[in-house]
C-alpha cells in the first residue's frame, strides 16, 4: 500500500489544481468549437468540465501513479564539496522509566511552521470551507422557504405543462412572498417557487413562467447546479472556474428557454414576458447559491437576442451524445488524475515487468526477478519491487518448496522491502521466515531484526534472546550478535554487562574487518556516553582506520570527468533527497560522517558513488540511495556542461 505523508496530502491539492486549469482549458476549446451547436450541447460540456475537476483529487488520491519528469526546485550551494545531515532520535531503546530523561536530553525540536506551499493550501481549504458553508446556507434558506410555503392556486396547469414536458415524477408547485424571482429548487423532489402575485399575471405570462422552470427540472438542471457549485467552493481560487460558471450558468438558462420555444411558445410574447419579469421581480442573493433565478439582469440582453434569433440551433443533445461526453470527459480525467511529478533518475524505470515477470516464470528463473527488483527499489518504485519479489518468491516456492531455504530467503527479501518502506512493517514476513530457516545460518538477520523489533517495544528479555539466538545459528557473525546483546545492556543501565558484551564482540569479529569497524564505532559512544572521551577516541580512530582501508585508495580521475577549479564551475544542487536513519543504527546510537565520492555528469545527476569514508549498519547505502536522487545545474567549462568529480559527506547525528 502507498504510504501517506505530509508530500503526498501537499502533492495530490496541488496537483490537482494544476490539472482542473488544464480541464477548465480543454473545456474552453470545447465550447468554442461547439458554438454553432445548441446551448444545451455547450452546457453539457461544462456540466462534464464541473464533474471532472470536482472528482480530480479524490481519483488522484485513488488511482495508481503515472510518473512524468518534472525539474526539482533550486538549492543554494557552492563548490563541489557538499554536505546534509540526517538527525533521528536515540530513545526508541530506552526503558519507559528513563523516556522523559530521554526527551528532556534531545534539542528541542522546532513545532510545524507552514512554509508558502503550506499557507496556500491553509488559504485553498479556508475559501472551500466558506464557499462550501455558504452553499449549505442558501439551501437551508430555500429549504425553509419552501417549507413555509403554501400550494400555488393554478397546480392543474403546472400538471398540464409537465406532462407535455414529458415529466413523469411529481412537481411541487408553491407559493412564496410577492415580488420573489421564481425558481425552480430540489434535486430528489424538486418543486417551481412563484410568488404570491403570479397569480395577478395573464394566464399566457403563467404559462411562459411555468414553462421555464419546468424546463429546468426536464433538465435536472438543479443536481448540475449543485455539482457545479460544489466544484466552485473547491476552485473558487481559479479565475478560469469562475468564467466557466457565468458560461454554465448562461448556457444553463438558454437552454431552458430553447427548450420552451421547442413546446410552440412564441419568442417576442417570451422575450416580453422574460423582460418584465427581470425588470419587476427581485432575485434573493442568499437562494441563488441554491437555484438559478430565472432571469439575471446581467445576462439578459444576450438571452433575448439568441430567443429572438429564428437561426439559433435550440436540438437538445440525444441520450448518445451525453453517453459520448460523459465517455470522453472520463477518459481525459482518469489518466490526467493518475499523472504524478517525478523527477527524472539515474537510471531508467525496469521496463516491462509483466513481462520480465512473464520470462522469468517461463525459465523458473528468480534471481532475475530479485535483481529487477533491487533496480526498482534504488529508483523508489517500490510498488514494481514488490510485484517482482512476490513473484520470485511464487517461482522459489514452485522451485524448492515453501519451507525450503530459499523460499525462506524470499520471505527475507519482502520483508526488507517492506521495511525500506516503513520502518514499522514487515514483521510478520520475518517471523514467518524465522520459522521457515529455523537454525540454519540464514537466520541470523532475521533473528535480528526480531530482536530489533523486540528492542523498540521495550522487550528486553525477548531482544536478548533473539540475539543470543542469532548468535549460535551463525557464530561466523557472533561479533555482531554480541554488540546488540550488549546494546541490550546498556538500555537496560547494567554498563558491567554491557561493556563486557561489547569487548568480547570484538574479540569475536574478524580483526579489520567491517563487522570490528562497526563494533569498535559503536563501543565508542559507549565509552563517550561513560565520560571516558580518551578510549572513545581511540577506538573511533581504529575503526575509522579500517574503513580507510578497506576502501583503499581513490582511483585517478578517468578521461573525461573533471576537478573543479579555474575554468571549471561547480556544480549547483538544484533538488536534495535527505537520507534516512537506519533502524539498526538508531538502536545502537550510531552516528558519523559518511563520505562519498561521486561523478556529477552533463546530466545533472550523481554516478559512479563511491563511500570513501563509511560508518556502517545500513547508513551507507542509505546515504548513496539518497545521493543518487540529487539533482544538479551540471558543472560549466568554456560555456559547455562537464562532468566533474564531486565529494558529499552525510552526517549522521542523534538528537
Amino acid at each position: 500500500m502507498s504510504q501517506w505523508n505530509e508530500a503526498m496530502w501537499f502533492s495530490i491539492p496541488t496537483g490537482a489544481a494544476a490539472k482542473s486549469v488544464a480541464v477548465l482549458a480543454a473545456a474552453w476549446m470545447a465550447a468554442f468549437m461547439l458554438r454553432k451547436h445548441s446551448a444545451a450541447t455547450r452546457h453539457l460540456v461544462w456540466t462534464a468540465a464541473f464533474a471532472a475537476v470536482l472528482v480530480l483529487p479524490f481519483l488522484s488520491a485513488a488511482l495508481p501513479a503515472l510518473r512524468v519528469p518534472l525539474a526539482g526546485t533550486a538549492l543554494s550551494a557552492t563548490g563541489a564539496d557538499f554536505q546534509i545531515t540526517a538527525d533521528a532520535t536515540a530513545i526508541a531503546g530506552a526503558t519507559r522509566a528513563d523516556a522523559p530523561n530521554a526527551m528532556a536530553e534531545r534539542r528541542p525540536a522546532a513545532g510545524w511552521r507552514p512554509d508558502f506551499v503550506s499557507w496556500l493550501l491553509l488559504l485553498w481549504a479556508a475559501g472551500a470551507t466558506a464557499a462550501g458553508a455558504r452553499t449549505l446556507a442558501a439551501y437551508a434558506v430555500a429549504g425553509r422557504a419552501r417549507r413555509s410555503a403554501r400550494p400555488f392556486p393554478d397546480g392543474g396547469l403546472a400538471t398540464m405543462l409537465a406532462r407535455t414536458l414529458g415529466i413523469r415524477r411529481r412537481v411541487d408547485v408553491l407559493e412564496i412572498k410577492p415580488g420573489c424571482m421564481p425558481m425552480a429548487f430540489g434535486v430528489l423532489r424538486p418543486a417551481i417557487l412563484m410568488p404570491a402575485d403570479a397569480c395577478a399575471w395573464s394566464e399566457e405570462k403563467r404559462r411562459m413562467v411555468l414553462l421555464h422552470e419546468l424546463a429546468h427540472v426536464r433538465r435536472g438542471d438543479a443536481a448540475t447546479h449543485l455539482l457545479a457549485r460544489a466544484a466552485m467552493a473547491l476552485y473558487w481560487w481559479n479565475p478560469l472556474a469562475w468564467t466557466a460558471w457565468r458560461e454554465f450558468l448562461k448556457e444553463g438558462e438558454r437552454a431552458a428557454d430553447d427548450l420552451v420555444l421547442n413546446t410552440g411558445a412564441r419568442a417576442s410574447e417570451y422575450a416580453g414576458n422574460l423582460l418584465e419579469i427581470a425588470r419587476t421581480m427581485q432575485g434573493s442573493r442568499v437562494m441563488a447559491w441554491a437555484a438559478p433565478a430565472m432571469a439575471r439582469r446581467s445576462q439578459l440582453e444576450g438571452r433575448l437576442l439568441a430567443i429572438l434569433d429564428s437561426g439559433v440551433n435550440r436540438a437538445a443533445p440525444s441520450r448518445a451524445s451525453v453517453l459520448a461526453a460523459a465517455t470522453l470527459a472520463v477518459a481525459m480525467v482518469a489518466p490526467l488524475a493518475a499523472l504524478r511529478a517525478q523527477a527524472p533518475s539515474r537510471e531508467a524505470t525496469p521496463a516491462g515487468v509483466d513481462a520480465a515477470i512473464r520470462a522469468a516464470q517461463s525459465q523458473k528463473n528468480y534471481e532475475t526477478l530479485d535483481a529487477a527488483a533491487r533496480a526498482a527499489t534504488r529508483l523508489g518504485k517500490y510498488e514494481s519491487a514488490h510485484k517482482l519479489l512476490e513473484s520470485a518468491l511464487a517461482i522459489r516456492a514452485e522451485v524448492s518448496g515453501v519451507q525450503s531455504v530459499e523460499y525462506g530467503i524470499g520471505l527475507v527479501k519482502l520483508a526488507e522491502l517492506e521495511q525500506k518502506r516503513d520502518p514499522k512493517s514487515g514483521g510478520d514476513l520475518y517471523a514467518k521466515a524465522a520459522q521457515i530457516l529455523g537454525e540454519k545460518p540464514e537466520a541470523a538477520p532475521v533473528l535480528t531484526h526480531l530482536g530489533l523489533a523486540a528492542l523498540d517495544k521495550h522487550d528486553f528479555a525477548q531482544a536478548f534472546d533473539y540475539f543470543q539466538h542469532a548468535q549460535q545459528v551463525a557464530p561466523v557473525q557472533a561479533g555482531t550478535s554480541l554488540m546488540w546483546m550488549a546494546v541490550v545492556r546498556q538500555t537496560e543501565k547494567n554498563m558491567g554487562a554491557a561493556e563486557l558484551l561489547y569487548r568480547n564482540a570484538l574479540a569475536a569479529a574478524e580483526p579489520k574487518s567491517g563487522d570490528a569497524a562497526v563494533i569498535m564505532e559503536v563501543f565508542a559512544q559507549f565509552l563517550r556516553e561513560q565520560g571516558r572521551m580518551d578510549e572513545a577516541g581511540d577506538f573511533s580512530a581504529r575503526a575509522a582506520a579500517i574503513q580507510s582501508a578497506s576502501n583503499g585508495t581513490p582511483p585517478a580521475l578517468p578521461d573525461g570527468v573533471f576537478r573543479v577549479g579555474p575554468g571549471v564551475s561547480a556544480p549547483v544542487p538544484l533538488k536534495k533527497q535527505e537520507p534516512k536513519y537506519s533502524v539498526e543504527a538508531r538502536a545502537a546510537r550510531l552516528q558519523g560522517t559518511v563520505v562519498i565520492q561521486v561523478a556529477i555528469g552533463t546530466d545533472g545527476l550523481a554516478h559512479d558513488a563511491r563511500v570513501l569514508r563509511g560508518v556502517g549498519l545500513g547508513l551507507d547505502e542509505n546515504a548513496i540511495d539518497a545521493v543518487s536522487q540529487w539533482q544538479f545545474k551540471p558543472a560549466m567549462k568554456d560555456g559547455q556542461p562537464v562532468k566533474v568529480k564531486a565529494t558529499i559527506e552525510v552526517n549522521y547525528r542523534l538528537l
